[in-house]
């Protein structure tokens, strides 16, 4: 699991880069949650879907905002963090510029930077989204959403209740083509703490639906 120090908007940006091996692989960008409240990218949830990726052959890259571990900077109530977020996207796609599908995955306020993120940049395929704050920030930014992804959410979650999500797809306007899935995980909290590995198996599961094997399919 190599280290990987790249240059970010303020300063370098620790980051964490397993290639993959076949040239065309896709790539996937992994983002941590709310850096300002104990986030890393070594949170349970960021680590298991970096694990999920690479084991189904992408090229993926987790990395921590400004400010977290060895990256400099300081928290920047996400603007700063979606630089680093385009900064680390930047350098993925350089290392493979033979990839043919690009993700972004994202567990609560990462999941909120990497859907700002989608909204740039078109080369965004699919996203999965993990427990989005919809009852803290702002999503009024997803108009239309530009491809489909997944939406995971746990059933206790008492931070953000599921009905908030479901609201807020609801007020999506979903441009033709796209399609978001909302999964609701029974008995899981906001953390998935003993639900890990059952909300795993299901972006695993979401992730073997949605690949292109016509474009791209490691596993065949």
């Amino acid at each position: 699991m190599p280290e990987v120090i790249i240059n970010g908007p303020e300063g370098r940006l620790e980051c964490r880069y397993m290639p993959a091996e076949a040239n065309d692989a896709p790539t996937a960008l992994i983002l941590h949650p709310e850096p300002d409240k104990g986030g890393t990218m070594n949170n349970r949830v960021t680590y298991a879907l970096y694990k999920l990726f690479q084991a189904r052959g992408f090229s993926v890259m987790r990395f921590n905002f400004r400010g977290v571990g060895r990256s400099q900077g300081i928290y920047d109530n996400g603007e700063g963090e979606l630089s680093d977020a385009a900064t680390a996207m930047d350098w993925l796609q350089a290392q493979n510029p033979s990839s043919r599908q690009c993700w972004i995955a994202g567990f609560s306020f990462g999941s909120w930077i990497g859907m700002q993120l989608m909204m740039r940049r078109p080369e965004i395929q699919g996203f999965i989204s993990v427990t989005p704050p919809a009852v803290t920030h702002d999503f009024s930014f997803l108009a239309p959403c530009p491809a489909s992804g997944l939406i995971m959410h746990g059933e206790l979650d008492e931070q953000v209740p599921p009905e908030s999500v479901e609201k807020l797809v609801e007020r999506l306007s979903i441009q033709k083509g796209v399609n978001i899935t909302v999964d609701v995980l029974p008995g899981a909290n906001h953390y998935f703490t003993e639900h890990l590995d059952p909300m795993i198996e299901r972006v695993e599961a979401y992730l073997n639906d949605s690949i292109n094997e016509d474009d791209f399919d490691p596993l065949a």
